[in-house]
């Protein structure tokens, strides 16, 4: 795909784009070092990655010896026909300890991309990223001198994602506003029984402490599941307990439940780490072995002995020093009980948390197991990883695990894992840059 359509017209771009289910269209004035050998400069923030849907991030150094982590993008060429290429090879580079994104592997393994201006050392051609509504990438690049140019530089400034500037293409992201409706009907519907729904959109009850979330989850047809994929058109949802909808006091929040992926409970399994750091339970229920306790960052837990621990990550600056690091329990002798690596966790957390609704409701038994959601529902946009891990420096995010081995004298024990990372709900607004209260 070379420049062959001189003439195209942003209105022309617009219905190519929106015709494979773009939303969003994102643009970025290249310079003339951004080709396919020296990588295209996608940012300096992490911000940007609330837009681009990327795959599993991994570790990776480089031949110069540079750290970073890396992450395949779902990402096609658009053709002058209309039609799609796909680029199988097209990656992001993240190197958070500048912060630094880069663009890689967009032209190998594609057939009729845009060769001819994409390995051009040239300054002022633009990079189109079309986002569509099921997470894919449709790109487009167009030279300097043409007139899509020129009348993307008449719009004068756009609203800004970093160094990238959404276009206006005519139509909107309303998924906000269809879930503002639904919980409008949810709430108005009063109690509700106890439910749950299955694949296949069965509905059937639900008896477990979690069903305030699964019975409100199931009336916006959502089917639970394992994914880090956001519930509803792109807002992860969270259900939370409270006393009174006026005052809206309620107990932490669980932000997310990721496993250990280093330590010795990735090394040597949750029995052992629970039999090695646990203790017996305090409750009394016998042959039972617990590990449990709000664990903050920089205190040691006086039941476990173990604390919380940065791995190159720079609190006085906000800024990730070695892409390799994460955050780790220590115990006294500072040997990695259970550690979190940034690459599992960076995406997962962009991916779930980029758009999120938290949705108070109150519980009761009698008559039977119901559920009542309130009227006022908070809005968080727009986070990164690095307020995340802000928000743990300064103690409003902890560790607040609930593992426990049973039968823990037999043969044959049952372990249950619950890591969780938590969060008061007063805490809320520091992860997002835009927080704020719906009366519905």
């Amino acid at each position: 795909m070379s420049n062959a359509l001189p003439n195209l017209s942003l209105e022309m771009l617009r219905r190519m784009m929106v015709a494979h289910g773009v939303q969003q269209l994102l643009v970025k004035e290249l310079a003339a070092n951004d080709n396919s050998k020296n990588q295209p400069y996608l940012g300096g923030s992490l911000d940007i990655l609330n837009l681009l849907p990327m795959g599993e991030v991994r570790e990776e150094t480089t031949a110069a010896g540079r750290s970073g982590l890396k992450a395949p993008l779902p990402f096609s060429w658009l053709r002058e026909d209309g039609t799609l290429t796909e680029a199988p090879n097209a990656q992001l580079i993240l190197y958070p300890q500048y912060p630094e994104i880069r663009l890689s592997g967009f032209l190998k393994g594609t057939q009729g991309g845009p060769n001819a201006l994409m390995t051009a050392r040239q300054a002022g051609r633009l990079l189109f990223f079309g986002i569509t509504t099921d997470r894919r990438i449709i790109g487009w690049v167009t030279a300097p001198d043409s007139p899509l140019a020129d009348e993307i530089r008449a719009l004068g400034e756009l609203q800004r994602t970093g160094i990238f500037q959404h276009v206006p293409i005519g139509t909107a992201d309303t998924s906000r506003d269809r879930l503002l409706r639904k919980l409008r009907d949810i709430h108005g519907l009063g109690w509700l029984p106890s439910q749950r729904l299955y694949t296949g959109g069965v509905v059937g009850p639900c008896t477990g402490t979690n069903c305030g979330g699964y019975t409100l989850e199931s009336h916006l047809d959502i089917v639970p599941n394992g994914r880090a994929e956001p519930d509803f058109e792109g807002w992860e949802i969270k259900g939370h307990t409270v006393t009174d909808f006026v005052r809206y006091s309620s107990g932490p929040l669980t932000l997310m439940t990721p496993e250990p992926t280093g330590g010795y409970y990735k090394s040597d399994g949750p029995e052992a780490f629970v039999r090695k750091y646990g203790y017996a339970d305090k409750a009394g229920r016998p042959d039972r072995l617990n590990f449990g306790g709000v664990h903050k960052l920089g205190e040691t837990h006086a039941g476990t002995g173990l604390t919380m621990q940065f791995i190159g990550y720079d609190p006085a600056k906000n800024r990730i020093t070695d892409p390799k690091g994460g955050f780790t329990l220590a115990d006294a002798a500072g040997n990695e009980a259970a550690t979190w690596h940034f690459a599992g966790l960076l995406a997962h957390w962009n991916k779930k948390h980029a758009k999120a609704a938290y949705v108070p409701f109150q519980a009761r038994t009698e008559p039977d197991q119901q559920y009542s959601y309130g009227a006022r529902v908070r809005l968080g946009e727009d986070t990164d990883f690095l307020r995340f891990l802000q928000a743990m420096a300064l103690q409003k995010v902890y560790y607040d695990p609930g593992i426990k081995v049973e039968g823990a004298s037999t043969a044959r024990p049952t372990v249950k894992r619950r890591s969780q990372f938590r969060i008061r709900p007063a805490d809320l607004s520091a992860l997002y840059s835009t927080f704020e209260s719906k009366h519905l």
